[in-house]
Order: structure tokens, then sequence, then C-alpha cells
């Protein structure tokens, strides 16, 4: 299979092709690794490849994806990325994105990883995270810049970075992310993709954690088009033994829900963010443009800037999040240097992860509480704006895909003991100040890259919320869009299907080194809680 045909089909048209014996598994595969050795070197999404082996999971060096794995799995012999944070691979590196964490290798799989391998998924290579997914920009000192497809001098986005840039650029058709602020929708927005973050329990954290970040993270994906997230989110969603909660079982698969008739929706507009964060010129031509979609679909759209409240002001809604976040991100920590005998310094953590984790292990236990007590606000209030709306729309960030290096001001300043300490957490707020907050209320929301900046052609997303359990109504929604509107076909200016042919790759042994065993299962935008495995 040539790399110009593999980028032509989304993943459930390659597990198609794969079921009707038209091209086995080790071609895709063969063509996704090409793919990736073309595109990589201009976008650096890509941490690491794996060779291809037995399947055995327990075995040394255990295979991206069991040999056994039926071809009638949804997803069999589709090439696939996940992230280097939030997953357990056995045998594999996860790194954290963190010099603190560098060389660390996973005992175990995941129970995500067990229904990535049961989806059939070819898991050949990880994509990289900011350290500790701590930011919404891929930046990390220990990888370097992830740059976007679209504008080289351009963010990808985060902390899913990686995964937006190698499947807009055409590596993958889906690819692995997570979600504790925006991390799957905000890549989705900065690089012309489609992500969902669904709702809280909706997708086990297990074994290792019960919930990440209390509540706030999810897992799933980006994907270039609407059925691979909801076929991957049918393969993945579910509880496991001992799961604190679960959210309920949907009345039918989401795949199914692509092709449904939305019914007409009441959707309420947010065109400027909580806070008082205004929208630039650009954006807001882009939602103005969405209305009219909508609207020429026929659903029901109206103004709800005065309808729809967070329950606390902007102050407090910053506060209790930098208190709950660096509390988080202060025991992970802690974790991380004593399972592998380091410091916790500049030598190991960036100035703005520093500085996070120093504030992080000032807050008490009284102000923690109260932390989540403000989240429980945020949420009712929240919860309340979907019995007037069925749906809110917000652009999925307030500006176009940002500089490189526009999250790195004032990082040295955030490293020092200053008595605010809210330095990183604030800038990723007004940043990305419409994303955290259905987060926080457990609610699925969706990026729907619907209408590009009309002067750069750069991706805009439109942000879509609904209350809780109801993805199947943001599936439909986004089902419809998709036919009105499509976008897949939209190709960046880094794409694999432009690339000469570069040869199969022969990809070598991975590397190990000689550090503590670390199983590590959590999500994102923050830091996680990890359990040493001495």
């Amino acid at each position: 299979m040539r790399v110009s045909e593999y980028v032509n089909f989304d993943a459930v048209g390659l597990a198609e092709l794969v079921a009707g014996g038209e091209v086995t598994p080790a071609e895709v595969e063969a063509a996704a690794r090409e793919a990736a050795q073309a595109v990589d070197p201009q976008i650096n999404a890509v941490v690491e490849t794996w060779p291809t082996d037995t399947g055995d999971e327990h075995a040394p060096t255990p295979a991206s994806v069991p040999a056994s794995s039926p071809t009638s799995a949804p997803l069999s012999g589709v090439p696939f990325l996940i992230k280097d944070i939030g997953v357990s691979m056995a045998g594999r590196r996860m790194e954290l994105g963190s010099r603190l964490a560098e060389g660390n290798i996973a005992r175990a799989d995941s129970s995500l990883m067990r229904r990535f391998r049961r989806a059939g998924l070819v898991t050949f290579g990880r994509t990289a995270t900011p350290e500790l997914a701590y930011s919404n920009t891929t930046e990390p000192v220990l990888y370097g810049a992830t740059r976007n497809p679209w504008g080289l001098d351009r963010s990808a986005g985060g902390s899913s970075g990686g995964a937006g840039a190698a499947v807009a650029a055409g590596v993958v058709p889906i690819a692995h992310a997570t979600d504790a602020a925006g991390s799957i929708r905000i890549p989705a927005a900065h690089n012309g993709l489609f992500g969902l973050k669904p709702t809280r329990g909706r997708v086990s954290m297990g074994p290792d954690a019960d919930e990440v970040f209390n509540g706030l993270a999810v897992q799933g994906c980006v994907s270039r088009t609407v059925r691979d997230s909801a076929v991957l989110l049918d393969q993945i969603r579910g509880p496991e033994p001992g799961d604190p909660y679960y959210a309920p079982e949907p009345p039918r698969p989401y795949a199914e829900e692509v092709t449904r008739d939305p019914g007409v929706l009441r959707i309420g507009v947010l065109t400027h963010a909580w806070g008082g964060h205004r929208t630039t010129a650009p954006v807001a031509d882009a939602l103005s443009r969405t209305v009219r979609l909508l609207e020429s679909l026929g659903h029901r759209v109206e103004d709800a800037e005065a309808d729809v409240e967070l329950g606390v002001d902007w102050e407090e809604f910053i506060l209790s999040s930098a208190r709950q976040w660096t509390a988080n991100l202060a025991a992970s920590v802690d974790a991380l240097a004593a399972a592998f005998d380091r410091p916790i310094d500049s030598s190991t953590l960036e100035p703005s992860t520093l500085a996070g984790y120093h504030y992080g292990k000032r807050v008490t236990a009284t102000q923690f509480v109260t932390a989540l007590e403000t989240r429980n606000r945020i949420a009712r209030s929240l919860a309340n704006s979907f019995t007037t709306y069925d749906i809110l729309l917000t652009p999925t960030l307030p500006e176009l895909p940002v500089p490189l290096g526009t999250h790195a001001e004032g990082a040295e300043e955030d490293a020092e003991e200053d008595l605010d300490g809210l330095g990183r957490l604030r800038r990723v707020l007004e940043l990305s100040p419409f994303t955290t907050a259905f987060n926080v209320s457990g609610t699925p929301a969706m990026s729907v890259p619907l209408a590009p900046d009309s002067t750069t052609g750069l991706p805009i997303g439109m942000q879509f919320a609904t209350g809780y359990g109801l993805e199947g109504r943001l599936f439909r929604l986004a089902g419809q869009l998709e036919q009105a509107s499509p976008w897949s076909a939209r190709r960046p200016a880094v794409w694999a299907g432009h690339q000469g042919n570069q040869g199969n790759p022969t990809p070598g042994p991975s590397p190990r080194r000689d550090v503590p065993q670390l199983v590590t299962v959590y999500s994102t935008s923050a830091a996680p809680s990890p359990t040493a495995h001495p």
C-alpha cells in the first residue's frame, strides 16, 4: 500500500480494507511507518516508534497488537499511536514528557491498552506531550517543540499536541489523547481535527487509578472523521472492576448515532468566555459562520451570554483550579522522584512545572477540600444550563493557533517563590478559557473544525457541549455537520500524501535503561498520580 493511498482512508475505511482482504495489516502498518518517516522530521510529533513482534504482552518486547487479533475486530489492522502519558503499554517507555521520568518502562498494560488491543489497533509508537501534560502547548524540554502541520511556526496545542499533529499530517487516522482541561479539544482545534471529550466515568482509568485529577481527566482520541472517534469510544467505554463510578450505558452504539438525525436542537451561544476574555475577530467570524450553518440545518440558535454562568467569579475559578491541579502535581512529582531516585529541581523539571510543584506543596487540606466544593458549585451551575439548552456552542479557543514560544512567556518568573504562584495556571486558563469548565462539570464536549480562518487558512475549532452522559447527542450533531460542511479533505502544508517515496523504515530495538519500573495510568493537562513498582 502506497502512502498516497493510505492517507485517503480513515480508520474505519482501513479496517474495511483489511477485513475484505484487499490489504494486509503489515502493508498498512508499513505505510504508516513510511508516513511518519516522511513528515515527523518537520513536526516532531512522534517520540518513538517500536518494532512489530510476537503480540505477547508478557514477553520482553511486547507487540503493538496481538498476533491473534481477529480481522473481525472493529479496527483490526489500523495503525495507532498512544500518548506518552495516560496509558501503559507493557515493556514500552512512557516518560511523561519529563526528564524526571526519562527511561521509565511500563510493567503491564493498563485497562485502556488492553481495550486498544482488543479493538485490533496496531500500536507502533508514542506521541509527544508537554511535561507531565502540564500545559496546553507541546513544547517540552525533553523532546523539543511539536510543530503544527498547518504552520510550522505555530503551536500544535496540548497536552495531546503530538497526537494532533500526527493525525493532521497523515501519519495515522486516529490517535490516543487525554483531556483534563481541554487536551483533546485544544489540539483538535489547532490541527483541524475532530475531538470529543467523553463524560466523566465513561472510560476506566484502571487499574492503577480510580479517578485522575479528582475526576477532571478523561481518556479519548483525536481523529479526522467523526465515525472514527465514535467507533473507538464504543470499544473503550465501560467500567472495570473497582471503578468508583461510571457513566450510564448509552442506548445504542455511538457508531450508529453518527448517521442518525439529531432533530431540532436548541443551541445557546457564548461568543466571549467567562472572566471577560474577548474572542478575537477571526474566531468570532468563524463562530458567526457556524451559527448560520446551524440555522440552515433547522436548529434554534440563541445568544446565551446572560444565561450560562460558572456559579463563581473568574478569580475563584482560577484559585480553585490551581489548588486542585497543583496538589495533584505535587503528589505525582514526589512519587516520581522517589521511584527514580532523582532530585526535584531545575535539572529534572521545567520552570513552570517546578513552580506548580512548590505551589502545590503549600496547598493545605482545608484549601483542597474547598476547591472541591467550588468544583461542585461550578458543575451544578453548568448543569442547570442544560435544562434550558440542548447544546452550548462556544469557540474552542478565543484565538488562532498561537506562535510557538507564547506559553513560555513568564516561565522563569513562575519558578520563583512568589506569593501568588499562579502564573502558569492563569496563562493556561486565559489562553483556553472555554474548555476547562466542562472538565469541571464532567459533561461531554467536542471540538469540530467547521470554519477555518478566511485569511490564513489556519484551523478554527467550534466547541459543542451537552449534558452528562449524552455523547450520543453530540455524535448525531457532529455527523450532520460533517455531511453539511465536510473537513476531512482539507490538507495542511505538511501532509504525508505530499511526500515522495521514502522507503520503508527499518526500526531498531527500543532502547532500554536500568531504571526503576513505574506504571502510571492517568490523563492530561496537569499531572498524574503514579503508582511505583520498585
